[in-house]
């Protein structure tokens, strides 16, 4: 995992204008992506990061970042407590939350649709999307969008500004951890 497929996928979640992301990562050697992973992490943990694999298959790793006390936040939102207390979260508790997560990826073939309420989209559209069933949509984005398009065509845009920024910033010789805001 290079630092630049994390700025590709990860850009708004290092700027702190997004909650998390998740990229599939290809590898070919376990050891050195676990040991990449807690090299990134001593980098991105006290900004407020945390690096994760959610599920490992033998040549692919589907992984997480995200800013702790911006889930904290968006985990406590009505739709997002309501729906995942339903699906056996321990609402009120990050970590569990994401272990919960974690396992529900790793135990189901199909993506948990919740999996939205952890990466800061909106809890209009997660719900959205669980409720149609993927379809009727508003607009497609970053996520499928259900309440409010031109807000989530603003952000869209907003994200997509964001990465090019970090990416050409990163290429000029600015280190990822520079790039990263703490929170």
């Amino acid at each position: 995992m290079s630092e630049e497929m994390i700025l590709q996928h990860c850009s708004p979640t290092l700027a702190g204008l997004k909650t998390g992301n998740l990229f599939s990562c290809p590898y070919s050697d376990r050891g050195r992506l676990f040991q990449t992973i807690r090299e990134l992490n001593k980098k991105f943990v006290p900004k407020g990061l945390r690096l994760i694999p959610l599920r490992v298959s033998e040549k692919n790793a589907l992984i997480y970042l995200y800013r702790q006390k911006m889930l904290e936040q968006d985990l406590t939102h009505a739709a997002a407590t309501t729906y995942l207390s339903q699906e056996g979260y321990c609402v009120g508790n990050c970590a569990q939350c994401v272990v919960r997560l974690r396992n529900r990826l790793c135990q189901k073939q199909a993506f948990p649709h919740e999996i939205g309420f952890f990466l800061g989209y909106p809890p209009e559209d997660v719900v959205g999307f669980i409720e149609n069933q993927a379809e009727n949509y508003k607009c497609v984005g970053c996520w499928k969008v259900y309440g409010d398009e031109e807000n989530a065509r603003r952000e869209f845009e907003r994200y997509r500004r964001c990465t090019s920024a970090y990416i050409a910033q990163w290429r000029s010789g600015i280190s990822i951890e520079r790039l990263t805001v703490a929170g």
